[in-house]
């Protein structure tokens, strides 16, 4: 089981930068796949970006050129450099780790952008 832990949500204007980090630990967890979501209220966790164990990569349409995922295997962290920030990028953001068909979740980091 791997466990979760993110931080560096926070409020921001439009325009700008935040960095998330997810720190991981438990079992294997440089074998997982990792990925962020994010959530607003009443509608679906959808997927921001993922990272495989073999360093394939997936973005959101939304958020091509804007947001760069990245894995620090020797530190067991997941980052999400979010850039250009848009008001619409607002959401609860959580980390996500995936072994062998488990999905493991974080509680969650709440990112604020402002117009």
């Amino acid at each position: 089981q791997v466990q979760l832990v993110e931080s560096g949500g926070g409020l921001v204007q439009a325009g700008g930068s935040l960095r998330l980090s997810c720190a991981a630990s438990g079992t294997s967890s440089r074998d997982a796949d990792m990925g962020w979501y994010r959530q607003t209220p009443g509608k679906q966790r959808e997927l921001v970006a993922r990272i495989r164990s073999g360093g394939g990569l997936n973005y959101a349409d939304a958020v091509k050129g804007r947001f760069t995922i990245s894995r620090d295997n020797a530190k067991n962290t997941v980052s999400l450099q979010m850039n250009n920030l848009k008001p619409e990028d607002t959401a609860v953001y959580y980390c996500n780790a995936r072994l062998w068909g488990v999905d493991a979740w974080g509680q969650g980091t709440q990112v604020t952008v402002s117009s």
